[in-house]
């Protein structure tokens, strides 16, 4: 293939394209690629979801990938060595996706733990958001594939999300909110933007000249690609005039022919600016060519990257990194045999043998393989040690899928769906346009239908299922469109008739409705579900908030528990048992894109559960998992507590290795847990009304937030326990050059008797100039003293540059520092202060751009 491309003069190009070929390459032919102009040898280029892994090009088929960890457990880490390492293996996986621009990373400010995509995001201080977002983006782009940073900006909630106003003060925006994009602009350069779907002070933030045009491009000087976030343009003129370069996904709504040319000849948009934004998209697609050729001239399929022992082991050590001893009283962890007696450990709770890798939404994919917690405790485990199980309780909100249980008549795994171009009665009756064997139960369309397909067309999924144990199982079936559920010929389900709206795809679909059967163990049963893209004529649209016409269906399914009797039986085995490991939290049915978390609390049974086994047996060790903080009313009634966040393909070994000892837990919380929601800063602010939101806690995020209140949280910013102990001293600071450059140093010693690693964490707290109030105190460096061993010391160094020093002054429209005297607080959280000194600004200045 002719590759002259690669080094043509771009804007020469430009201008030699046709209107129509302009137009085109300023939107998209599908979900994921853009357009090529074949006359002049223009490739294309796929992008791909991040930000914890590599989907691939099809939620409906997906090809299997590797999950990592999700963005808090990563932020957990402070690590920005191994988040760069993160970035260059998922530049792999991109590449053998034929993807060459991921969708990551996400850093968004935790505003409030609530937020459905709270996961997705770093952390709650916008340094370390910051820091380590420009980490992921070089390991990416220093490999191969572009990064999109998202999403710009004020995207802190599901909620109303194309609709909301963030109404932030300029300050505000400044400081907490646009200040990770700023680091990561200044040390990484992200090859693309993506805007975020909210409106930002009354303007869309696709849309927002002052956003975009002034401190994107001009002051910070970007020159590379800004695409929409999924139907996040709302506009034609307005997005390209604001430097909106691509809308996404194709085929466009708003950048077609009709509507660009009416424009051009009324002169709301010129051919010039048409020009620019296509020589914008022409560098972006020839900066990735160059970067990977073989990939964006190749005709590969994807596929899965192998999973050799190196690469375990590296998501291993990356998951267990991120996880956060938050309490081991008595030292209960690690776990191991005492005087050659056999040690009982009972394995309790949902989340044991389920696997919860990573929130939902488009942060979501199918994995290659995932190894449950119960799973790695069994794998792991040291002689001696003797496992024995119990569910306790449920967790799901969905009923979970059952592709692993059903086989097509062919006995291929999952079902058989077959496309039929009518709207179906309960059977079709005429061959099918497709027919796919999809292991998965829950089909989404949104990206991929097959041709002949009519305006109404319906769909058939057959398969065989097979129960593990016998009784009453539960099957529940969400719609976006309508469908019905057969076993053996007989409907169990009805969500065709009519319907109740839900949350499920995206907020598009309807409630899970459910229906009880009794199956015998082993036994196979016929499932069909009939399905069709039309709604009940009785069904108004509940909510346009969200952007693309969702089409899909879900199947789910699991054993009927009696509730009381299951924490009864848990609570018994942890009883006769040594010691309790009781695995619980949230999954992607409760953090996902398209909604909001109602409270901090653990949901269903879960809180009662930990209550009943740790009555049962105080040796009683919680696991949690979930992307951001919950409420622990049971703290105080057990020995240890490990947060572990979601941590992709290898979360069962990772737990197991922390558990058992073989890895010293080094997690820190990239975030402040409340001991109540209304601790929260934007607790009376969060979710907004009649589609505004007011972030009126200001630069008060997080533990800034509780410093300012003197509010004792559940477990503060930066807190982190080890099975060994540090000691910081002999805190030296020293003049680096001009403009308030300070070097930090100082020596970590692991005084007790295990390796294992520390984050240091300094914070610079600002002198009072009486015009502004500032945080008490600023993240402002860390660093990991890395594998120091028992009795040995490691000297860290870290810069204090002008951002450490610098606040947003509004009347003057820039960054300022004052002279005077800082102090510099140097910790192991936000909380536990154990070194302090002061450095001097000797003279203020004011400054603008990076």
């Amino acid at each position: 293939m002719d590759r002259s491309f690669l080094t043509a003069d771009v804007v020469e190009l430009a201008n030699q394209l046709t209107t129509e070929e302009k137009i085109s390459l300023l939107g998209a032919p599908s979900w994921w690629d853009t357009n090529k102009v074949s006359r002049l040898n223009i490739p294309s280029i796929r992008m791909s979801d991040g930000p914890n892994g590599v989907r691939g090009s099809s939620h409906f088929k997906s090809t299997p990938a590797q999950c990592l960890p999700c963005a808090t457990a990563l932020a957990a880490s402070f690590d920005r060595d191994q988040v760069a390492e993160v970035g260059k293996f998922l530049a792999e996986e991109a590449k053998i996706k034929t993807a060459t621009l991921l969708l990551a990373p996400t850093c968004n400010i935790q505003r409030s733990p609530l937020g459905g995509r709270s996961f997705e995001s770093f952390s709650e201080d916008p340094h370390l958001s910051g820091m380590l977002a420009a980490a992921y983006v070089s390991g990416l782009q220093e490999n191969g594939v572009g990064a999109t940073i998202k999403h710009f900006v004020a995207n802190e909630q599901e909620k109303d999300r194309t609709s909301q106003d963030s109404v932030i003060s300029e300050r505000a925006l400044r400081e907490m909110y646009l200040y990770p994009f700023m680091i990561a602009q200044r040390d990484a350069k992200p090859i693309a933007y993506m805007t975020s779907y909210n409106r930002l002070n009354g303007l869309h933030c696709s849309e927002h000249p002052r956003l975009l045009i002034d401190i994107l491009r001009g002051e910070w000087g970007f020159k590379g690609l800004i695409m929409s976030d999924w139907h996040g343009t709302y506009s034609t003129d307005a997005a390209l005039n604001a430097t909106l370069d691509l809308e996404m996904p194709g085929p466009p709504r708003w950048r077609t022919p009709f509507l660009i040319n009416h424009l051009l000849s009324c002169k709301k948009v010129t051919e010039e600016t048409l020009t620019e934004r296509a020589a914008n998209v022409l560098a972006t697609v020839q900066k990735l060519g160059n970067l990977s050729p073989d990939i964006v001239y190749s005709n590969n399929e994807e596929q899965t990257r192998e999973t050799p022992e190196n690469l375990r082991r590296f998501c291993r050590k990356v998951a267990a990194d991120g996880i956060v001893l938050l309490k081991n009283d008595g030292n209960l962890l690690p776990l191991s045999t005492k005087d050659g007696k056999t040690t009982k450990v009972a394995v309790i709770g949902p989340n044991a043998q389920f696997s919860a890798i990573s929130g939902g939404g488009s942060a979501a994919l199918k994995p290659c393989y995932a190894v449950t917690p119960f799973d790695g405790l069994v794998a792991g485990k040291p002689e001696g040690v003797e496992i024995s199980y119990s569910v306790g309780c449920y967790s799901h909100r969905y009923l979970p899928t059952l592709e692993n249980s059903m086989t097509t008549k062919s006995g291929e795994p999952g079902w058989l769906v077959e496309f039929f171009a009518n709207t179906a009665p309960e059977v079709p009756a005429n061959e099918p346009v497709a027919s796919i064997a999809l292991h998965d139960t829950r089909v989404k369309l949104n990206d991929f239908l097959p041709k002949g397909l009519t305006d109404e067309w319906s769909l058939k999924c057959t398969g065989m299922f097979t129960p593990t144990n016998g009784g009453p199982f539960e099957f529940g079936l969400t719609v976006a469109g309508r469908a019905k559920m057969f076993l053996d010929g007989k409907m169990v389900i009805d969500n065709w008739t009519t319907q109740r709206p839900g949350e499920w795809f995206y907020g598009q679909g309807t409630v899970e409705e459910t229906g009880v059967v009794e199956l015998q163990a082993g036994k196979p049963v016929e499932i069909v579900v009939t399905y069709t893209n039309t709604r009940p004529p009785s069904v108004q649209e509940k909510n346009r908030s969200q952007p693309a016409l969702m089409r899909g269906v879900r199947l789910g399914g699991a054993p009927l528990i009696d509730k009381k009797a299951a924490i009864n039986e848990a609570a018994q085995l942890a009883a006769a048992s040594d010691v309790a490991v009781v695995v619980v939290g949230l999954n992607s049915d409760w953090e996902s894109e398209g909604f909001d978390r109602p409270n901090l609390a653990l949901p269903c049974d879960q809180d009662e559960l930990v209550h009943a086994v740790s009555k049962a047996n105080p040796a009683t060790v919680v696991v949690i998992q979930c992307g951001s903080a919950i409420s622990m009313p049971w703290l105080d009634s057990v020995s240890s507590v490990l947060h572990s966040w979601y941590l992709g393909n290898e979360t069962g070994n990772s737990i197991a290795d922390i558990i058992y000892g073989y890895i010293n837990p080094s997690g820190k919380l990239p975030i402040t847990f409340p001991a109540r929601e209304e601790d929260i800063a934007a607790h009376l602010n969060f979710g907004g009304e009649h589609g505004i939101v007011h972030y009126r806690e200001d630069i008060f995020v997080g533990y800034k937030h509780f410093d300012a209140r003197k509010i004792a949280p559940l477990f503060s910013f930066g807190f982190g326990l080890s099975y060994t102990n540090f000691e910081l001293r002999d805190l030296r600071v020293s003049t680096s050059g001009p403009e308030c450059k300070f070097n930090v140093n100082l020596k970590v010693k692991n005084t007790g008797s295990l390796t294992g690693s520390e984050v240091v964490q300094v914070y610079v707290s600002y002198p009072s100039n009486g015009r502004v109030q500032h945080p008490i105190k600023q993240l402002r460096a860390f660093q990991k003293a890395k594998d120091v061993k028992p009795g040995a010391s490691t000297e860290l160094s870290m810069v204090l540059d002008k951002y450490a020093f610098s606040y947003w002054d509004e009347p003057l429209a820039k960054w300022r520092v004052d002279a005077g005297e800082f102090a510099v607080l140097v910790g192991t959280s936000s909380k536990d202060i154990v070194l302090q000194t002061t450095v001097t600004v000797q003279q203020g200045f004011v400054w603008t751009g990076l």
